[in-house]
């Protein structure tokens, strides 16, 4: 491109925020809502599949998911739900890499990071909705079907309609699923695959004058120039590092970030919050998880995400990500060294607040940079695999290889677990240092894709 960036592409990079920048966070956000929502809601679900369809009679406590079907469940393989749950999972894997390139590559480059941490946060909505969901449906099947606890009736404690609770709540699902195909179909190719990959600045421009309803001067159609791939010398010469740090950081965020999810049902028990499973009923319990991530999300997971909307291009990656780490390393530290003090009586308030924190700063921190900065600092004709390489590493560390019920090996415990988490959050603030910044400039700057045809000749 002999260092000239193209018409189309400088216009989009000066463009003043309309109305198409909102459409294009909600249409790829609601890819995030649905994403979140189907993959948040199977913690509240399982608890439901274990006491009906796993419980031992004359056992003391209720049935939970064996493990080889826990892991089937939550990530992919029981009957007609994990054959769906593995296409599920299929279409996310592709989701997070096309909402975060959609968004960065429609944006302005002043506000660039807003906007991708804007159909990020989509993903907090998406939580907190398949919270509420679950709060109407366990208790209109809590009101209209009455059921003893499981240690005063077992068999009675969940009622034949309680089958149907966690089929609705999963249902619901489809609705922004359908909604976001409907609109994902009438959006444009992005210009920038249009101009860069495709090679048709001639369309990229006539595309994106629609869009932003105004005139762009064509571009003379250029030559290919270089054309480098993923596993050549010139993408590791560029790139080899920064994909290192997106891939490592990612994998150490959610070993941290989805490790909290798993066992913050555990927690909730710990303080208080949820009562022994024996002495509720089935739909009472998925009432009860449901409540406490609701609040959860409320007060700590949601105001984090827009806290990163609101700070990231003032601020800049490179300084939430470092900063969202290191709270998350203090805040974990700060449960775990006086972990019996927070567990006893009258400590609880503490240890909750506390532990929302940990959710606040992984948002206002690196689980939103993680999502943001491979959608910018790659080639284009590279952005969407490297960023689908780095989210597939982090989901590689939200795997849960320990849980302390039936079934499963002895864990290492709720103290233990957060220091090791500690030290991992530790790690990610380490390899941290390895991102660059990408605050202020454009998509072709930061991969110095305008130089390829220099580099070339």
């Amino acid at each position: 491109m002999a260092g000239k960036q193209l018409n189309v592409l400088t216009t989009l990079d000066q463009a003043k925020t309309q109305w198409y920048h909102f459409m294009a966070i909600v249409i790829a956000g609601m890819g995030f809502f649905t994403d979140a929502y189907d993959l948040f809601c199977i913690s509240l679900v399982s608890k439901l599949l274990g006491r009906l369809y796993y419980t031992v009679p004359n056992s003391p406590n209720p049935g939970s998911l064996p493990p080889n079907v826990s892991a089937a469940v939550n990530g992919g393989v029981v009957a007609t739900l994990c054959f769906f749950r593995l296409w599920l999972g299929f279409g996310i894997g592709g989701d997070y890499p096309l909402s975060a390139t959609i968004m960065s590559e429609y944006a302005n480059k002043r506000t660039r990071g807003a906007f991708i941490a804007a159909v990020f946060a989509m993903q907090g909505f998406g939580i907190l909705f398949g919270a509420i969901v679950a709060l109407v449906v366990s208790a209109g099947f809590r009101n209209s079907y009455l059921a003893p606890s499981y240690q005063d009736n077992p068999a009675a404690s969940f009622v034949p309609e309680a089958d149907y609770v966690w089929r609705i709540i999963l249902m619901f699902g489809t609705i922004p699923a359908a909604l976001t195909y409907y609109w994902r179909m009438k959006m444009p190719e992005t210009a920038r695959y249009t101009a860069l990959v495709a090679r048709n600045a001639k369309q990229a421009a006539a595309d994106m004058s629609k869009v932003l309803n105004a005139e762009i001067a064509e571009d003379a159609e250029r030559d290919a120039g270089s054309e480098w791939g993923l596993f050549s010398a010139q993408f590791v010469r560029r790139h080899g590092l920064h994909l290192v740090a997106t891939t490592s950081t990612w994998f150490l965020l959610d070993i941290a970030f989805y490790s909290q999810n798993l066992f913050q049902k555990d927690i909730f028990s710990k303080v208080g919050w949820i009562p022994p499973a024996k002495t509720m009923n089935a739909v009472e319990e998925v009432f009860r998880i449901a409540r406490a991530q609701a609040l959860i999300a409320l007060c700590g997971t949601i105001p984090g995400y827009w806290f990163t909307v609101g700070f990231i291009d003032v601020v800049g990656r490179f300084a939430i990500q470092l900063m969202g780490f290191f709270m998350m390393t203090v805040f974990m530290l700060g449960l775990a060294v006086p972990y019996h003090h927070w567990t006893t009586a009258g400590h609880h308030t503490g240890f909750v607040v506390m532990y929302g924190f940990t959710f606040f700063f992984a948002n206002f921190g690196p689980n939103s940079t993680t999502f943001i900065v491979p959608a910018e600092i790659f080639p284009a004709r590279l952005r969407s695999t490297c960023h689908g390489i780095s989210a597939a590493a982090g989901k590689a560390g939200a795997i849960d290889p320990h849980k302390p019920e039936a079934g499963y090996k002895p864990g290492i415990g709720i103290r233990n677990a957060l220091f090791v988490l500690a030290g991992t959050n530790f790690l990610g603030m380490i390899m941290t240092l390895l991102v660059p910044e990408s605050k202020g400039l454009s998509l072709e700057e930061i991969s110095k894709e305008a130089f390829d045809d220099e580099e070339a000749a």
